[in-house]
């Protein structure tokens, strides 16, 4: 089982945000109390796990690649034909875009330019393995939904400075800004 696989599936819960996933966030900037944040976590956990066997794993990629390969098969033969592989990725841009428009012209922009830099500079992948690793806490390579609520609450009480139950706007920037004077340091210690 290709550990790193499972890992980026489940960290693409773990890294957004700093407390839940960005598609249940009733709006941007409100204050997340700690039962938000754990209903939150629940319903990324349920929409990541693809095949509802309740462990986020090489299985859940499987499925999803399935689903995909599924509905770029237009005409159901098994095969992807390049036209079909084109309409796809139409389709697939087209909701993405109709998706930014919901979020707003300000919040889409700048999630499209924040996407822009992570693909020059190769993703996120590293730092998503590592957040996802420490929430396989019993290293089996699958991360239950307990497993990922407990990660993902975990950042939560990271990011609530003065321990509260509740995350505000200044809380997240603070804990955003703590993340890349970190991730300056890891780079510059990689490169040194």
């Amino acid at each position: 089982m290709n550990k790193t696989l499972i890992l980026a599936l489940a960290a693409t819960g773990l890294s957004i945000s700093g407390t839940a996933a960005a598609q249940d966030r009733p709006q941007r900037g409100a204050d997340i109390t700690r039962a938000d944040a754990e209903a939150r976590a629940g319903a990324a956990f349920a929409r990541m796990d693809a095949n509802g066997d309740g462990l986020l794993n090489t299985a859940d990629r499987e499925a999803r690649q399935r689903e995909r390969f599924a509905r770029a098969d237009a005409d159901g033969d098994g095969a992807v034909t390049f036209e079909e592989a084109q309409a796809a990725r139409e389709a697939h841009r087209a909701e993405r875009q109709a998706r930014r428009a919901e979020r707003g012209a300000e919040a889409g922009e700048r999630r499209g330019m924040r996407g822009q830099r992570m693909g020059r500079r190769g993703g996120m992948r590293g730092m998503r393995g590592m957040m996802a690793e420490r929430a396989d806490t019993n290293n089996d390579g699958a991360i239950s939904q307990a497993e990922f609520a407990a990660a993902m609450l975990a950042r939560f009480d990271r990011t609530d400075a003065n321990g509260d139950g509740t995350v505000t706007a200044e809380e997240r920037r603070a804990q955003r800004g703590e993340r890349r004077e970190r991730m300056r340091e890891h780079r510059e210690n990689r490169a040194g």
